[in-house]
């Protein structure tokens, strides 16, 4: 993990201007940076053709679909008959409100999840709101390495990790017994389009508390919309203890307490917000931006408001996270910065804290649930770009 850090690092140093300085977002990267793209674009297509040479032309039709491009994803609905008929699609609000109300059978309006040609992206477990691929349960070995590989291709070295954790938290949670579908091997992989050096394709991986959009186009590389989250955010792994999404909580923490009083008043929200606002179901949709502006802070905090926005721009390959990280850093000014909930937490716990960074290039939540008893033991995260999602800056339909 410090290896890839430091090469991110290096990366950003060559491409990044001063905060005061404003480049325009549409530059060309540096030679270093195309080179980097360009490598790591023929190893991600090598990569993703070698998971699908694993299977036969029967079972590839399970895992691989075409790349649709759209202007943006639809909501989607999903509805259960009974408790233990699966999930499938409604038509709309009236179709997907549950018969009858019960355990199993959904919130008013069904199960939501947001579609972007057949991918299908949801924070629901897989048994709510199914999504095209197979089930990781259900590869072979080979099949599974290459799955596992083509994920290690795309990511960054802490991203890999990051989606190590939470998925060990789902199987912790699977272990201890659930009414839905959570571990490991309910986690689904499915890829849109055939992975290639120039033409557009897209993997979807995820599962629960987990779904990763990662689509590649030749130098480019996007991994937004994203849905990252923790069931639990606190348990053990070989004897040692693991926190996901510790850095996403104390960063935050970290920023909130360098605020002076003044700033601490712009930025924490006179409301509760109790769930993401803009989870999957609402690409496209804007809001109002809350709190202060990132104009409003010093250099200093702004370095703190960047290192969180790492931890989910980071997740991605750093050949990739680049650019991204560089868009963001020209037009943090326009950052804002917002906060609800307890201004502390324990020590090596999450709190119980919602907060949201939104910008031109950037949207994140942060949104501790009540569902499931203790809200900082269940962390819903999402992370947009409003430039482009699903690739749409350069995918254009």
């Amino acid at each position: 993990m410090r290896k890839t850090s430091l090469l991110l690092s290096s990366i950003l140093l060559t491409t990044m201007p001063a905060f005061a300085e404003q480049a325009t977002p549409s530059a060309p990267p540096e030679p270093e940076l195309q080179s980097a793209t360009a490598k790591t674009t023929s190893q991600a297509a090598a990569a993703g053709r070698a998971f699908l040479a694993t299977f036969d032309a029967k079972t590839r039709a399970q895992v691989q679909f075409p790349f649709t491009t759209q202007k943006s994803a639809t909501l989607a609905r999903f509805r259960r008959s009974a408790p233990d008929q699966p999930s499938l699609p409604a038509t709309d609000t009236q179709n997907a409100t549950p018969a009858r109300q019960g355990p199993g059978m959904g919130p008013p309006g069904g199960f939501i999840g947001e579609q972007y040609g057949t991918a299908i992206w949801s924070n629901y477990p897989v048994s709510d709101v199914p999504r095209p691929g197979m089930q990781i349960g259900k590869l072979t070995a080979n099949q599974k390495t290459a799955a596992f590989h083509l994920l290690q291709t795309l990511l960054s070295a802490k991203g890999y990790q990051k989606v190590q954790d939470i998925m060990g938290a789902d199987q912790t949670l699977a272990d201890e017994g659930t009414p839905f579908a959570s571990g490991k091997a309910v986690y689904t992989i499915a890829i849109f389009g055939e992975p290639s050096e120039s033409a557009p394709w897209m993997l979807q991986f995820g599962g629960h508390h987990l779904g990763l959009n990662i689509v590649i186009d030749g130098p480019h590389g996007s991994m937004t919309p994203t849905l990252t989250g923790a069931q639990p955010a606190l348990y053990k792994r070989d004897g040692k203890t693991v926190r996901v999404l510790a850095g996403e909580n104390d960063k935050a923490f970290a920023l909130l307490n360098a605020l002076t009083p003044t700033q601490r008043k712009q930025a924490i929200l006179p409301y509760q917000v109790s769930d993401l606002v803009q989870g999957p179901g609402h690409d496209g949709e804007t809001i109002i931006p809350e709190g202060i502006k990132g104009s409003a802070l010093t250099t200093d905090q702004k370095t703190l408001l960047i290192s969180i926005i790492e931890e989910w721009a980071g997740i991605i390959n750093p050949a990739y996270a680049a650019p991204h990280l560089q868009n963001i850093h020209q037009t943090l000014d326009e950052t804002w910065f917002a906060w609800s909930g307890p201004t502390t937490h324990l020590p090596d716990h999450n709190g119980s804290s919602y907060y949201r960074i939104q910008g031109p290039h950037v949207f994140i939540e942060f949104s501790p649930q009540g569902v499931g008893g203790d809200p900082t033991l269940h962390v819903h995260t999402i992370y947009r770009d409003p430039a482009n999602s699903y690739g749409s800056q350069f995918t254009k339909p």
